[in-house]
């Protein structure tokens, strides 16, 4: 993308003015989308974001500047304008790099962009239309296949010169049911750090019946009673209440600066003993997986708590140093118009010895949360509200009538205490995370879970 040389020669000056770090991030990202609605295809999109940054810090103040130059001359006046930014002075010094590489253990099959159009859209009508024609009672679908070939290079002035290839697919089937007047959505959005061979694993088919099933059982559903209770929270999008409720909490980006729930409290006993969380940035063609971070760290397993001890906190460069401690992979960010800083990867509460069977027939009236949607969280107190996308009420350990209108309201340290039983069975929802550096893909997992007692808020 760009040379060793150049890239010494741009670091120098960026560190011309006292800098005591410099870095160069640089990508090339082609992002490639097809979309459904209304039965027919309604656009084929087609966009590159190609560019460069240059970060320079001086203890813990930093300064970036971006250009779409990626010329050596246009580096370099980039490079310029961040080092006057930082401040005035001459200390010049030479730059030796040496190229690193971490491999790849993300293989993808069949590169996107060697599939035609043609294919991605008969791809995609197949899930459009299982959702469509599914019941009567479905009204309106939409549907996305969407591609993105990211190239990244990372430079800096410890010597680090790196390339990384994240190539990424996946489809998202939206669909609108409506019962005498009445309308209520589903969806269902899988991904993959893999190209179209995603497909051997997931059916498009089931994408789309998924969100049409969902649709139509909630459109189906009376309104969910308020009330503090027992909650079975299931597997997969679950543990998108771990992600915002507790997840942000413990990213460097807000524990450096004392705007966590968990600043200071490592070692300390903040969840029940059976709670185990860990971010993962290794799992093989996971959608959150890298193989390095943004600033060309080598992802890491960080197991976060252990049975319901702090261990870890996610960590980027800049905010570990404001810490004491060192990177754990996990800067990130959207595209290099964006500083990078402390972000999730695969983020899930591990599997735990509780029977799926057992976890429900302890619930004597409660909620059985089967997919989660959005909601909002404070990191710094935890508190947050999340909408249930699907729900049903518990009758004396049996999983009963539909619900809707659900949401869930707590505290993340409050929360991590009451998770009294974790099942076996994990698995993943993928979603996108947006904060200070943009959107990026995350995943979030983890079993069959209880919380003994939580605020339900109803219609």
């Amino acid at each position: 993308m760009i040379s060793k040389e150049i890239c010494e020669r741009v670091l120098a000056k960026a560190m011309s003015t006292g800098a005591d770090h410099a870095e160069l991030f640089a990508e090339h990202t082609d992002r490639h989308s097809v979309s459904m609605v209304d039965r027919r295809v309604e656009s084929i999109n087609d966009t590159v974001v190609s560019g460069a940054a240059v970060r320079v810090c001086k203890g813990l103040r930093s300064v970036m500047a971006t250009t779409v130059d990626k010329t050596e001359a246009g580096l370099l006046r980039c490079a310029e304008k961040a080092a006057e930014a930082l401040g005035q002075g001459n200390a010049p010094v030479d730059i030796v790099l040496t190229e690193r590489s971490f491999g790849d253990i993300h293989p993808v099959k069949i590169i996107p962009s060697s599939v035609g159009n043609a294919r991605k859209v008969e791809l995609l009508k197949e899930g459009y239309f299982a959702a469509a024609e599914h019941h009567e009672w479905i009204r309106q679908v939409t549907g996305s296949l969407a591609d993105v070939d990211r190239r990244i290079l990372v430079a800096n002035s410890q010597g680090l010169y790196t390339q990384d290839r994240q190539v990424r697919t996946r489809m998202a089937i939206s669909a609108v049911a409506e019962n005498g007047g009445d309308s209520q959505t589903g969806s269902c959005s899988p991904g993959r750090k893999a190209g179209l061979e995603m497909f051997e694993e997931v059916n498009p088919r089931d994408i789309g019946l998924h969100a049409a099933k969902q649709a139509v059982t909630m459109a189906g559903a009376g309104y969910c009673p308020a009330g503090v209770m027992p909650v079975a929270i299931e597997n997969g999008f679950g543990g998108v209440i771990f992600h915002e409720a507790c997840g942000h909490s413990l990213e460097a980006a807000f524990v450096a600066y004392g705007r966590s729930q968990f600043t200071g409290k490592l070692g300390q006993q903040i969840a029940n003993p059976k709670v185990t969380a860990i971010d993962d940035g290794t799992i093989p063609n996971a959608w959150g997986s890298v193989n390095i971070d943004d600033e060309g760290h080598p992802a890491q397993r960080n197991v976060l708590i252990e049975n319901g001890i702090l261990k870890s906190y996610m960590i980027d460069r800049f905010n570990g140093l404001r810490m004491g401690l060192p990177s754990t992979g996990n800067a990130r960010r959207q595209s290099y118009s964006y500083t990078p800083t402390s972000r999730m990867t695969n983020t899930y509460i591990a599997p735990g010895t509780d029977k799926n069977e057992d976890i429900i027939g302890s619930i004597a009236y409660g909620l059985y949360a089967k997919e989660m949607g959005g909601g909002s969280v404070n990191p710094v107190t935890g508190e947050f509200n999340f909408s249930v996308s699907e729900g049903y009420i518990i009758r004396n350990g049996v999983i009963c009538e539909p619900v809707r209108g659900a949401s869930l309201v707590g505290k993340g340290s409050q929360v991590l205490h009451d998770i009294d039983m974790v099942g076996t069975d994990l698995d993943m929802g993928q979603g996108v995370c947006g904060a200070s550096s943009g959107s990026v893909p995350t995943n979030v997992g983890q079993p069959l879970i209880r919380v003994s007692s939580i605020t339900v808020g109803g219609r």
